[in-house]
Order: C-alpha cells, then structure tokens, then sequence
C-alpha cells in the first residue's frame, strides 16, 4: 500500500505541475485534473491500460485480433457484394439498373441506399450498445442478426422484400462495424494498434475477392433452382454462424471492464493475456509506464462530446466519413457497372472487378509495414490524393489493361484510408464513449454511402463514367482538407493521453 500510494501522490504531483486546463479522461466540465470537486480511485483502469500498453507484441495479441476480423470477414463479405450482384439481380429482372426517378426504389440504387439506411440507423441510434452491455456481447448478437437478415433476404421474391430485409440485414452490420473498431483498439498495446488495424482490415477485405469469385462464377448461373446472385447471399449468412462460434474464444475489453468497475475479471483477462504474451516472448515483461489518477466510475453522458477537446473532432470526422463514403463506395459498388460503362460486357466486367477486387486485402497488408511509421491523419490524405489522380485517369480509359491498373490503384488508396480512419476515429475518444462516438461519426459515412447510390447512377445516366470521377474528386478533396487542416497527431500516443 506504502508503494502504491507513492505513486499516486507523483501522478498528483505531475497533474498539478502541469497544464492546469488538462483534461481528465472524459469530464463534462472543464476542470483541472486534481480538483477537490471531481472524485478519483485508485487508478485500477488506469492501470490496466499501461499493463495493457507494455505489452510486446506476440503471436497471442495477434490472434486475439484474428479471431474478431473474423467476425468482420462476413461484414465486408456484405458490403462488397451488393456492387457484384448487382447485374444478376438486374438480369433477373428483379432490380432495374436506372430508374426515372432520382430517389427510385425498384433499383439497384434502391437497393445500396437500403444497404447503408440500415448500416445508418445501427451506428448512429444503436452504438451506445456495445458502451453499455460490453464489446463481446454485442459483437456478438449483431453477426447472428446479419446472418439471419442475409437469410430471409435471398428468398425475397419483389423488389420491396429484398429492399426491406436488405434495410434489416444491414442494422445488424453497422453495430457489427462500431463494435470491431473499438475491441481491436482496446485489446492492443498502443504501439500495435495501427498494425492492428491494418491487418484486422486485411483479414476483413480478403472477403472481397470472395465475394467477387463466387459472384462471377454464380451469378450468371442458375443453381440448384436459385438465382446464382442468392446463393452469394446465402453463402455469407452461413458463414457468419459458423465464425460465430470460433470467436466465442475472444475476451471481453479489459479497459471496457475496468471503465465499468470490473476490476476483479477485467484483471483476470489481463493476466491471462500477461502470461501468454510473456511465455511467448520468453522475457519477463516491462514495468508499467506511470498513469495519472482518473476519474471515479461513472456513465458518461452524450452530452459531452460536444465539450472540448472532442466537439472538434465530432465535427471534422463527420465531414470526413460524409465526404469518404461517397468518394469510397461511388466506386467499389459500382466497379462492375462503371466497367460496362466503358464498354466492357457483362462476364469480362465481373472478371476484371474480381482482379481489382484483389487490391482490397493487398492494401492493408501493405499498409502493416508503414501504419504505426508515418503518422495516419497523412496517410489519410494521401490515399485521397491518389484516388483523385486515378480514377480522373480511370473515366478516360478503354484500355482492359489500363482499366485495371487504375482500379488497383484506387482500391490500394482507398484501403489506405480505410486503414487509418478505423483506428484513427476510435482514437479519438474516450473509452466511456468510443462506440458512441464512433457510432455517431461513422453513422455520416451510412448517410453518404446511402447517397452515394442515387448520386452515382444520376452522374452515370446524365455524365457517363468521367462523371462519375468528377464528383467523387470533389469528395475527396474535402477528405484531405478536413483531415490534413483539423486532424490531430495519434501515433505513439497512450489512449489516455489522447482524451484528456
């Protein structure tokens, strides 16, 4: 006890020889850390985070996050093929390519704005799910309702039951995706987390040449009395349960646990993964970094976000997820169809998407040797820069070969932003909110992905494909301003240091 309080009463001393507006991790009013009117403990969460902070990085922590990028392999599996089906589903006379009206909802444009409604309604009115009931549940309940939704949705026989179960399916994901963010961030040292979340994105975007190789061999199939694009539905919502009952290895959040007063599991977990990570580095572990005195338990309020330091970034990141998603799913959703738009036909369309479609998981292993190198937020507008250089050249091509290239390129970029923004985003918040928070500026991403159907097949229709990368170059110039003007530094930063 002697020792422990030393230690408390130098992080006291530190908080007050420092800056007297510093923040503690997530208080409503502005005041000094060690004011006499906000109540502290004895640091046990605080003290999880540097344990889990310290850790090397071994084959264990890597696992842990393979196992949750799992779970997202079927969310991506999702997101993907609503662009490779698309031309099955139009063929079959279920779902029109265009449609007179701008806001049609027999179309395919119909289809992705369900999509993304529903991804919406779960990020922004459910992502307070996994602050309040925990990561591991919630992760949980969220891939069984994507596969049930996934389900139902394949035997839908008229545009208004694809499109409603397709609305449903897609609640589902979006707390899937808020929840994924946040538990990789969590249950890695802050030296891992870019790494992490480079690799959780590649492990989740393999399902994309998946998804394209079974949508070029299926779709234009009839099997087993199916349509070929259902059985592509089908075979993701299997999946998914299957995966399920693999993850049921993953643990909870320490640092959710301890934020909630779990003190004795919360240490239980971490001494787990302490053992493992130290008898797989064969080396007694580092002594934990000091950490300053946090506020006693509390549930945080939404009403917070909008104090500083976090209503600035709440704002920043909202544009920045409007702006990408259009920029992002303009393109990867409609690949196959902007192909057929530049004179490709139909089959060699499908081929050629699932050769760019191989870019997807390509990124983020690429992106694993330079996300904790080079600091995100530049990462971030590179990748915006290169899509606007690419897919200007790609609306001006005929060239398969070219076509190609430049689609690899874009999907390469786009991956580099996907990396980044994941972790990026979930750094930026406290612990008490991080999914909330997420949620809510992911759930601007669900609003412009929603539009990015309408807008992009009105470009098509009225401007044709060099339209099209004329409105997506707007998107992502707003990208690289909001993120390269406002966005602050997160590399090498503890999760504390950055939220108070």
């Amino acid at each position: 006890m002697k020792h422990r309080d030393e230690r408390i009463q130098k992080a006291s001393a530190i908080a007050h020889s420092g800056d007297n507006a510093m923040q503690p991790t997530f208080s409503a009013v502005a005041q000094p850390l060690a004011s006499p009117d906000i109540r502290v403990d004895t640091t046990p969460g605080a003290q999880i985070s540097a344990r889990m902070d310290r850790l090397p990085i071994t084959k264990h922590l890597w696992m842990l996050v393979l196992l949750i990028s799992l779970g997202g392999f079927f969310e991506i599996y999702d997101l993907i093929f609503t662009g490779y089906i698309a031309p099955g589903m139009a063929k079959s006379g279920l779902l029109q390519t265009t449609t007179h009206a701008f806001f049609g909802f027999t179309g395919i444009a119909g289809f992705i704005a369900a999509t993304f409604a529903g991804l919406f309604i779960g990020t922004f009115f459910f992502g307070w799910l996994p602050d309040r009931y925990g990561r591991r549940s919630v992760f949980t309940v969220s891939l069984l309702w994507y596969s049930i939704g996934s389900a139902i949705m394949a035997f839908q026989t008229t545009p208004e039951g694809v499109i409603f179960w397709r609305f449903v399916t897609g609640i589902g994901v979006g707390v899937e995706i808020i929840t994924i963010d946040s538990y990789v961030t969590e249950l890695v040292p802050q030296h891992m987390r870019g790494r992490a979340m480079a690799f959780n994105q590649m492990v989740m975007f393999a399902a994309a040449p998946v998804a394209a190789i079974l949508s070029y061999w299926l779709v234009p199939e009839i099997v087993f009395g199916l349509d070929g694009w259902r059985v592509v539905v089908l075979a993701g919502s299997v999946g998914a349960v299957v995966v399920w009952f693999i993850r049921r290895a993953v643990p909870e959040s320490p640092r959710w646990l301890a934020m909630h007063g779990k003190i004795e599991e919360s240490e239980r977990i971490v001494s787990r993964i302490e053992r493992a990570v130290e008898r797989e580095s064969g080396a007694a572990l580092p002594p934990p970094a000091p950490v300053v005195e946090q506020p006693a338990h509390r549930r945080a309020s939404l009403g917070e976000l909008f104090n500083a330091p976090y209503r600035s970034r709440l704002i920043m990141l909202i544009v920045f997820n409007l702006c990408q998603a259009i920029g992002y799913y303009g393109f990867a959703n409609w690949v196959p169809t902007l192909l057929i738009g530049q004179g490709v036909t139909v089959t060699k369309s499908l081929l050629y998407s699932f050769v760019i479609a191989f870019a997807l998981p390509i990124g983020p292993l690429l992106a694993m040797l330079y996300a904790d190198r080079v600091q995100r937020k530049w990462l971030i507008v590179g990748g915006a820069l290169v899509v606007i250089a690419s897919g200007l050249a790609f609306g001006q091509m005929k060239s398969p070969v070219a076509l190609i290239a430049l689609g690899v390129l874009i999907s390469l970029a786009g991956q580099t932003i996907s990396v980044c923004y994941h972790a990026y985003q979930t750094e930026l918040f406290p612990t008490a909110v991080r999914c909330r928070a997420s949620g809510i500026v992911y759930s601007a991403s669900r609003l412009g992905a929603m539009m990015s159907g309408f807008i992009i097949a009105f470009l098509l229709k009225d401007f044709g494909v060099p339209g099209v990368f004329i409105g997506i170059t707007v998107c992502m110039l707003l990208v690289a301003l909001a993120i390269g003007l406002f966005g602050p530094k997160t590399n090498g930063l503890r999760l504390e240091e950055l939220n108070r």
